[in-house]
């Protein structure tokens, strides 16, 4: 079952996808996955190249940008960044619960420049709290 949140009118972030969930997300108009989480995390889960494979069959693009439970790199915000400028459509990011994911597209818009304020209002309303790393956004919105 497909758990997509909008965290602006083209990015959504989502907990675990399967193979399954790539004809809904084509079907939502999603031309880009960004896979947030390591391979090896959660015996069953499936694995990036699955997903990869999958997406390329349902005619998506994918990026792997895992974010394991130490932290965000500066690597990893431009990576984001990057991937959702380059991005040819609608993305949807996912990691274990989407939290990750969500963090992650924060820092990014963050150092795109987007005002931090307007960068939580939209996680709370996709169900992610990302107080924690309000300092972080402030930081790199004003840089």
């Amino acid at each position: 079952m497909t758990d997509f949140r909008r965290l602006s009118d083209t990015v959504f972030a989502s907990p675990q996808i399967t193979a399954d969930d790539l004809s809904e997300a084509k079907a939502q108009g999603i031309a880009l996955i960004i896979n947030n989480r390591p391979d090896g995390e959660e015996t069953g889960a499936p694995q990036g190249a699955e997903i990869a494979a999958s997406a390329s069959a349902a005619g998506m693009e994918y990026v792997a940008i895992p974010i394991d439970h130490s932290g965000f790199s500066p690597a990893q915000v431009d990576e984001m960044l990057a991937a959702l400028e380059a991005a040819r459509g609608k993305v949807l990011a996912y990691c274990r619960s989407g939290t990750r994911s969500t963090f992650l597209w924060a820092l990014a818009r963050a150092k795109a420049g987007d005002k931090p304020q307007s960068i939580v209002e939209a996680a709370q309303q996709a169900g992610y709290d990302i107080g924690p790393i309000l300092p972080h956004l402030v930081r790199l919105a004003s840089s």
